[in-house]
């Protein structure tokens, strides 16, 4: 299932960008989806998903982790088990085709499908596109009063006001889980540490263009807030700022 979740106006001569793709994967899957799901992982993935405080967690990181595969290797025409991640300085994955050896081994290379996921609770998010650096996040609507200190020491001062001088304490969060997913969304386009993006000015009506990222790295940006169900918010961002189309898609898991 899919919707056009939002278009930006506007045309760039000679430019030719595709879609965004996002996916929301709902993570509380029968347990046979899980078990089918918990076969595509590698043994990194596996070792992470054991690792988990409760089953609950290893559950929802199989079903995250195994959706993306899917998805990804699709996109890519290999079997999802093939799928191989490389990751950058602060642990950005990208997909490698197990037959582009050179993209393996060269760090500088980009492969042409770029990827990111994200995952809150019993929900998760991938985004995909050809051609641009993408970040997603999804954070589960945090409680009144939390963002409160942080927006306080870490957000410039438009940012905090929106938080602190909301009517209310739960409008507070609110506008808090937004600004937070924007902020990890603008932070993962780079592959940079978030204390880089915790500074950035975001507030303003969705879809926004940063004419940067600031200390994360130069070079325009377009950011954009995505609907997903439930006590959740979530955003993405891509990098060259041109006009672009997100299509929203809902991932379904097998009947098994």
């Amino acid at each position: 299932m899919s919707a056009t979740a939002g278009t930006t106006a506007g045309d760039i001569a000679g430019a030719a960008v595709g879609p965004v793709d996002v996916w929301v994967i709902p993570t509380d899957q029968p347990p046979a989806v899980v078990r089918w799901l918990r076969g595509l992982l590698d043994p990194a993935e596996l070792a992470r998903a054991d690792a988990a405080h409760d089953p609950v967690q290893g559950a929802r990181f199989t079903v995250a982790r195994g959706a993306v595969r899917l998805l990804v290797s699709a996109r890519l025409g290999i079997d999802a088990g093939r799928l191989a991640w490389r990751h950058g300085p602060h642990g950005k994955p990208e997909p490698v085709h197990p037959s582009d050896s050179a993209l393996a081994s060269d760090p500088s290379s980009a492969p042409v499908l770029q990827v990111n996921w994200s995952g809150s609770g019993a929900l998760a998010v991938l985004a995909v596109a050809e051609g641009r650096r993408v970040g997603v996040d999804v954070e589960e609507l945090r409680p009144p009063g939390v963002g409160a200190r942080i927006a306080r020491r870490h957000f410039p001062p438009t940012d905090a006001a929106l938080v602190l001088e909301a009517p209310t304490e739960a409008e507070g969060a609110e506008h808090f889980t937004r600004l937070w997913c924007r902020r990890e969304a603008v932070v993962k386009v780079h592959g940079g540490r978030l204390a880089q993006g915790l500074g950035l000015a975001l507030a303003g009506p969705s879809p926004l263009r940063l004419p940067d990222a600031g200390p994360l790295g130069s070079g325009p940006l377009w950011l954009a807030d995505v609907p997903v169900p439930g006590p959740y918010r979530a955003a993405v961002a891509a990098d060259l700022d041109l006009p672009v189309t997100v299509r929203q898609h809902v991932w379904c898991a097998p009947e098994l």
